[in-house]
């Protein structure tokens, strides 16, 4: 009987190694059908981008169960997370253009804008003043190399969904005191669900091809640079780290004293790689916190959570901080792992829907994940004001206001506020579109004393309107308010039809 046993495991153990084995040479054979189907750069770039695909696919036929055993994971230890406040103790040295000359300013520029109804670009949105993202941005390290008399060069990593307009707008750039440099992420085939098969026919971006493609998540961002040579230009400058972030996050500016920290260990103590994180709120359970795992410091995320323990990792008491995705990276720490293929990046695994009802499935890495493969790994406990990213008008609305004031491209919170926590903003459906939560502002209203405010259903508000405290205001389906120009709404609850009509 058990001999028979034996077989039979061992049996079912082959079929599984041998359905894989044939998954593995379908894909390939289809990825080189669809080589095939175009010649020159286009095909050259592909064939570096299904390197990429083909080894994570490869990962993600041999997953077996979930990436991480709850049972093993501890709370990372005391000296692994450091509060910011004591590398800010440290202050800075008299040479800080030293320091900066060996860094570098990577913002995520993947993502288009279409969570918040525009087209393009997120970053070519305007947040403030007529200032887009990307403005604000150039506008930060310009400020940073007039100061310090440096060359801190900023570099975006672009998707094939943003590459084309972003360079187009770069050109306004060029008298600003900065070096702006581009390189693609990779472009890689959307898998069918039932067959797992590339649902392609060819390389071309239109026609029902464009939903053929994704842009591989953030993690993607090692090999990207690497393949682009700009990894190895910028070590042949002498520069040493890069800060990471997401353009959409207003509040990942350059910081001295994290810098400080970073350059001034000891060769080899060196940190080649910072996490800045920041404590969670009720807002934050979804985000991705740092643990110790097999001795190591690691990320762990929401998709990686078996489903009985997800309501423990979204406690705010056990896993008390989350990842903000500002990092500070090694780049010869990156270009040596990349070279001894080093990098392993747990898999995400994105199911969607195209619009013709197809299912599909995206292989994904977050960068952040990579935290586990670098020496003397190290988490910042920073201030909330360095997490301020815009996902939604909600957001949006609370970056336009008087809550924050813009000096230099960078965003701080007024002093006149009396406490630093930002108020807690839900616009309802008719708000998601930029253009109409434009609409529905004649200007910002003052909102330096509120704590939250909700407003659901078609509500418009006038000019020099002050909110404070909490203010909900709830327009039930087929009625309209409009808050008149110059209201006072300190506590209130507004529902119902009120319209205020020209005489």
């Amino acid at each position: 009987h058990s001999l028979r046993k034996g077989v039979a495991n061992g049996g079912m153990a082959q079929f599984q190694e041998m359905m894989r084995q044939q998954l593995e040479s379908s894909m390939h054979t289809e990825l080189e059908k669809l080589l095939d189907t175009s010649t020159g750069a286009e095909r050259d770039v592909s064939k570096k981008d299904f390197e990429g695909f083909n080894n994570l696919f490869h990962r993600f036929l041999q997953v077996k169960g979930p990436s991480v055993e709850w049972i093993k994971i501890q709370r990372p230890p005391e000296d692994s997370i450091q509060p910011y406040d004591k590398i800010a103790a440290r202050g800075l040295p008299d040479n800080v253009a030293n320091s900066l000359n060996k860094l570098v300013v990577v913002k995520l520029n993947g993502g288009l804008g279409t969570s918040m109804g525009c087209k393009g670009p997120k970053s070519l949105i305007s947040v403030r003043n007529e200032n887009t993202f990307l403005d604000l941005t150039v506008q930060q390290i310009e400020h940073l190399n007039k100061t310090y008399n440096t060359d801190v060069p900023l570099v975006l990593m672009n998707s094939f969904n943003t590459d084309e307009d972003t360079k187009k707008i770069l050109q306004k750039y060029t008298h600003h005191r900065v070096k702006i440099h581009t390189f693609n992420q990779s472009r890689y085939p959307r898998i069918n669900k039932e067959s797992l098969l590339p649902v392609a026919s060819n390389l071309n971006m239109n026609g029902q091809n464009t939903d053929g493609w994704y842009p591989p998540g953030h993690g993607d961002i090692y090999a990207s640079f690497y393949n682009s040579g700009l990894l190895d230009q910028l070590i042949a400058q002498g520069k040493e780290y890069i800060f990471v972030s997401n353009i959409d996050n207003l509040g990942a500016t350059v910081d001295l004293h994290i810098l400080h920290h970073l350059v001034s260990q000891p060769n080899g103590k060196r940190c080649e790689f910072v996490m800045e994180v920041t404590d969670k709120t009720r807002a934050d359970v979804k985000g991705g916190t740092l643990i110790q795992y097999e001795g190591k410091l690691r990320l762990l995320e929401i998709a990686q959570v078996p489903k009985a323990h997800v309501d423990e990792f979204k406690s705010v008491s056990k896993f008390k901080i989350f990842n903000t995705n500002n990092l500070w990276i090694s780049l010869a720490a990156i270009k040596r792992l990349q070279e001894q293929k080093a990098m392993d990046l747990e898999i995400i695994v994105n199911p969607k829907t195209l619009d013709g009802g197809q299912n599909v499935i995206q292989l994904e890495t977050a960068v952040g994940a990579a935290i586990k493969c670098f020496d003397n790994a190290l988490g910042i406990n920073v201030p909330r004001s360095r997490f301020l990213p815009v996902k939604t008008t909600s957001d949006l609305l609370l970056v336009m206001s008087n809550l924050y004031s813009l000096e230099a491209g960078s965003l701080t919170m007024s002093p006149k506020r009396e406490f630093p926590t930002t108020p807690h903003v839900k616009l309802g459906s008719s708000f998601t579109k930029v253009q109409e939560y434009l609409t529905r502002f004649e200007s910002i209203p003052d909102m330096l004393e509120l704590d939250h405010l909700t407003v659901s259903g078609d509500v418009t508000f006038g000019k020099n309107v002050s909110l404070k405290g909490t203010v909900i205001i709830i327009a039930n389906h087929g009625d309209r308010i409009d808050i008149p120009a110059g209201s006072m709404l300190e506590n209130k609850i507004v529902s119902g039809n009120l319209r205020i009509l020209d005489h």
